[in-house]
């Protein structure tokens, strides 16, 4: 049985079937917990944790062309890392207590990014999923030993409306000439990825780059 979670009840609805789907804002640590409670009730357990949800955020340090406001917002820089970064530890808190608790082994899998690596114009989310990186690797060496490992795929850029709506034309066409693939990923190279972490279970600690050759 598969389960996904999204704030968005729209996205939601276009779900295929035989996947459920549960509305829930994952910055909520209450709404999270609940819902946990309330899955394992129903199917009583949970094997696997995708931690997929996230914003992308574009935004320079300094913006010499905003006299009014050139230094980056503080308050997007906090909605990013929410979003992108302390939803993930929710999250992962949430599950990861239920799988200790009733002694299962089980899987993480973090959606990262390449711009962990520190993209220019992405302070905030940047930093939001070098900061996933990094729970990645803690949370392996820590939970391992209880028999749940934890992974990351770090995409590239993906050919998705939130890459198009963050990038321009121009951008997008100077990334994919800088790729040796010559072109943006796609979901189902992420889903490849994420699927083969799942199902190798001597992979742990391990940040899994997707981004058909290119380095930021």
């Amino acid at each position: 049985m598969v389960i996904a979670a999204d704030i968005d009840q729209d996205a939601l609805m276009t779900l295929p079937d035989g996947i459920e789907s549960a509305e829930v804002d994952i910055t909520d640590p209450t709404a999270v917990n609940a819902l946990v409670d309330r899955i394992v009730a129903l199917h009583g357990r949970i094997d696997v944790l995708v931690n997929n949800a996230g914003a992308i955020h574009s935004e320079p340090m300094i913006n010499i062309m905003r006299p009014d406001q050139m230094m980056h917002d503080l308050g997007r820089f906090r909605r990013c890392i929410s979003a992108n970064l302390e939803s993930v530890f929710i999250v992962t808190a949430a599950v990861v207590e239920t799988m200790a608790r009733r002694r299962l082994r089980g899987s993480i899998v973090n959606i990262s990014s390449i711009s962990a690596r520190g993209n220019e114009g992405q302070t905030a989310y940047s930093a939001a999923k070098a900061g996933v990186n990094a729970m990645t690797v803690t949370w392996s060496k820590e939970l391992g030993r209880f028999g749940i490992r934890c992974n990351a795929v770090a995409p590239g850029f993906m050919d998705t409306p939130a890459t198009r709506a963050s990038l321009s034309a121009t951008n997008i066409k100077h990334i994919e000439s800088n790729t040796p693939l010559r072109r943006l990923g796609t979901a189902e190279d992420v889903a490849r990825a994420v699927a083969s972490l799942i199902d190798n279970d001597f992979i742990n600690g391990t940040i899994l780059d997707v981004n058909g050759g290119l380095v930021i």
